[in-house]
């Protein structure tokens, strides 16, 4: 239902927060109506989570107005916001196992008769609060005993045991497969029939269309606008994500695919997407709640660029090919490699000749802590052995190289890599792979908020990496710069691969359709 007639549950305007260095929420706004699902969609970075996190008390904004039921509120803890009737289900099921279904219902809030705790008494409300949602289980029994979907229900159970009048599911979905992904919508249908407001982050395109009524985009910290579900097709709710209409990305992915063939490396790129041989291939690889079963090869010397939403299953794919996650499903092949299975670990595959460069540059790549030597060295060590320590000498001789080839600002290779810009740390992420002489680089987002000038550096760095035959899996959230560098290209939507492009096919309107799941 559209609910244009009656007035917002909740509503921020002209939210502003701001942290060291970085303005995360600019003028942001959100509007949430009775009986609505409604879906807050934006890339990664564009504010979602830190606007949930002003909503739920987590931050407090600098200023900006938010009311409830048309009074001004300001909650300063998550449970100020619950007690306000402002409650969150989070990705991760925040319950415990080990306890039975009603008493994670009613955590820290045990009925009570008589001065004990009616165990009775609790049992049969959390049994009729599931009733509501059509769940009939034994609530008397471990919430381990129960799938993951069913958990997901009893937290939303517990949220709204509070006469929660907002309810917030932040990427509930992230880990059900299609059958829990249903039950769960029908309990979100259900809850809408009872006039609860509720607000749905995800970044799947087809469960948005699915269960939603209105949509509010951000991009870059800010309110893009608000749609009806109706009113807006896929791809034009890609192309808001994204923040560029078609003809724009196609101008720019022209121009700079232009400039690049100029140079020969166009021409390289094609001789070597034609290349027979094949560095790695994997086929049927997979895991649950993550990725569907997918095959995917990957030629010497040869620029694959992967491309989707934040969601998609780029990452998880990339994560999967390097053993950072245990497939379920599948086996990968490599140059050099007797065995046809997944690779069991990291190490597996940098002993297959595989670096990686993660997403996560502060958590899963640099060690802030560490110099800018020791940084660069890790992979190296890893792949040599502990009881190998390379030489001192051995090491500030890499370190020095790879700073000055690669163009590492630093004051020394001494300097704790925290103290670097981002682009530089990332430049140190990037030797510290070389080093260990891969014959694949995956780069998943390695120019993720670097500055423009950076970011033309690795990227002139690793084109000049494929002419000398690396190949190259490359991950990117901006559409132009997947465009200008593949030679060729895998469209990932809903944790599956939706269409591949070689070089020659490669074009954005095309794309963006493929993305968004329309017809171009």
């Amino acid at each position: 239902m559209a609910a244009t007639d009656v007035a917002p549950v909740l509503e921020l305007t002209g939210i502003h927060k701001e942290f060291p260095g970085v303005k995360a929420l600019s003028d942001a706004g959100l509007r949430l109506y009775p009986g609505e699902v409604h879906t807050l969609m934006g890339q990664n970075g564009a504010g979602k989570s830190t606007l949930i996190k002003v909503l739920t008390g987590v931050y407090t904004p600098e200023r900006g107005t938010m009311l409830l039921e048309g009074k001004p509120i300001r909650p300063s803890s998550t449970l100020e916001a619950q007690e306000l009737g402002i409650s969150t289900v989070y990705q991760e099921v925040n319950l415990c196992p080990n306890l039975s279904v009603a008493e994670n219902i009613f955590i820290g809030r045990y009925p009570r008769k008589w001065g004990r705790i009616d165990w009775k008494g609790m049992q049969r409300e959390a049994a009729r609060m599931l009733a509501l949602m059509d769940i009939d289980i034994d609530v008397a029994k471990p919430l381990s005993h129960y799938s993951l979907a069913v958990q997901q229900m009893v937290a939303i159970s517990r949220a709204l045991n509070v006469n929660a009048k907002v309810l917030i599911l932040d990427e509930p979905t992230s880990s059900l497969d299609e059958a829990e992904v249903q039950l769960l919508f029908t309990v979100l249908r259900r809850l809408r029939g009872q006039g609860i407001a509720i607000l749905f982050v995800t970044h799947f395109l087809d469960q948005t269309y699915a269960i939603s009524d209105r949509i509010t985009v951000m991009r870059n910290g800010e309110r893009e606008g608000e749609y009806l579900c109706s009113e807006l097709s896929r791809i034009a709710l890609v192309n808001k994500m994204i923040g560029a209409p078609a003809d724009e990305q196609r101008a720019a992915a022209v121009a700079e695919d232009a400039a690049l063939a100029q140079g020969g490396q166009a021409q390289a790129g094609q001789a070597a997407a034609q290349s027979p041989e094949l560095v790695l291939e994997a086929r049927a690889l997979g895991r649950r709640g993550a990725l569907l079963p997918t095959d995917i090869s990957i030629r010497k010397g040869e620029l694959l660029g992967l491309c989707g939403l934040l969601g998609s299953g780029r990452t998880e794919l990339a994560r999967l090919l390097f053993g950072a996650d245990k497939a379920d499903s599948g086996g990968i092949t490599a140059v050099d490699r007797a065995s046809a299975a997944p690779f069991a670990n990291p190490r597996d595959a940098i002993g297959a000749g595989i670096g990686f460069c993660s997403e996560d540059r502060k958590h899963e790549g640099a060690i802030l802590s560490l110099s800018v030597r020791e940084n660069l060295i890790l992979a190296m060590q890893a792949q040599a052995g502990m009881l190998r320590a390379i030489p001192l000498k051995r090491q500030q001789e890499l370190a020095n190289n790879y700073v000055k080839w690669l163009g590492i600002k630093t004051a020394s290779i001494e300097t704790p890599i925290g103290s670097l810009s981002g682009g530089n740390q990332q430049k140190v992420l990037l030797a510290r792979w070389l080093a260990t002489e891969p014959k694949l680089m995956i780069l998943d987002e390695p120019t993720r908020g670097i500055d423009v000038r950076a970011k033309e550096e690795i990227m002139d760095y690793v084109s000049a990496l494929c002419r000398k035959g690396m190949s190259i899996l490359f991950i990117s959230s901006e559409l132009p710069e997947v465009l200008r560098v593949s030679d060729r290209m895998i469209v990932m939507r809903d944790r599956k691969a939706c269409g591949e492009y070689q070089r020659g096919e490669l074009d954005d309107t095309t794309v963006l359709h493929a993305i968004a799941g329309e017809a171009a």
